[in-house]
Order: structure tokens, then sequence, then C-alpha cells
């Protein structure tokens, strides 16, 4: 991601509950951008990396902070992409674009239908480059996604799409 990318990045990967919190440590390696376990009641900010932190559901509240929460697993999962999904979606409606990637169940298919139907635009990791394919292969099945991608073109897809949509002032960033 360019280091001036316009918006906050919220990534929820399915991790044991009793798990040591390196994710973020480890991804900071590989961008500029900074990466970080958040606390609960932390400002969500433009340019940030906000990693679940294992044992904990990431939601988004009205007044724009992350919440922490506790609530049961949904499909197994404490962080549920699901749960991100829905309360990103609900405060943010069309603003907010929904990526799923690789994973072994349907977690963030529903999510991502409701971050749709709300009109933000949705993507899936095309399940032909996905580790396991069933996340973007129940997101996709679901009529949940609007675009496909490899794993690859994701990446440069969003910088392109954000940055290059805020450059021209268009309506619906994230749109093609």
């Amino acid at each position: 991601m360019p280091e001036r990318f316009p918006a906050a990045i919220m990534l929820v990967q399915h991790q044991n509950a009793s798990a040591e919190n390196r994710l973020a440590w480890l991804l900071q390696k590989y961008t500029r951008l900074p990466v970080v376990a958040p606390e609960d009641k932390e400002r969500i900010r433009p340019g940030h990396v906000y990693v679940a932190p294992p044992g904990y559901h990431m939601l988004v509240d009205a007044d724009h902070t992350i919440a922490l929460t506790i609530y049961r697993p949904v499909h197994f999962s404490r962080p549920s992409i699901d749960e991100l999904f829905f309360s990103a979606g609900h405060v943010y409606g069309r603003q907010v674009l929904g990526v799923i990637l690789t994973g072994a169940n349907e977690d963030g298919s529903e999510g991502l239908d409701y971050i749709r139907r709300r009109g933000g635009p949705t993507l899936a990791q095309s399940p032909q480059s996905s580790e396991a394919p069933a996340m973007p292969e129940a997101a996709i099945a679901k009529g949940a996604v609007e675009t496909i991608l490899d794993l690859e073109r994701i990446g440069p897809y969003l910088a392109e799409s954000l940055v290059g949509s805020r450059n021209e002032k268009t309506e619906h960033p994230g749109r093609r």
C-alpha cells in the first residue's frame, strides 16, 4: 500500500484465543503504514492497519472507534470477519470496501453481503489463488462479491482504486 493510503485497513485473521499477538508485529515488516493491535475504544485513523487481537471480535463503533468484544464465536471463530463487516457496514455504509481472502470456513460471506447491500464495493480473492478456498467460495456463491482477483492483484487494485478515486474525487471510492 502507498505510504499515504487514504483509508483505514482492518484485518481479521482467525487465530486461537491463546495465540500470542504477533501478527501486527509481523505485518509491520512488510508495509510503511503503521500496523496496530488496537486497544478497546481506539480511534480509527486513515492510513493505519488494525489487526484484530486473538480471542476478540474487532468491531467499528458509531463514534468511529474500535470495540473489542468477547461475544460468542461466529463460525467457530473469534475474531470473526462477519462481526467486523456487519459493524463497519452499519457505520460507514457504502464507504466500506470489503475484502475476503483465503480461509477454511464461511465466515465473512454474510457480512460481505451486508456491505454489498449497503452499497459498498466487495472483493474476493480468487479461489484458485487461495490456500484454503472455502471463504471466498462461500462469499461468491452467496452473490456477495463484485470483483474477484488473484491474491497478487488485490493490493495494487486497492491502492489504485482508493488512491486514484480520491485524486479524482469520485463519489464511490473503490468502485470500478
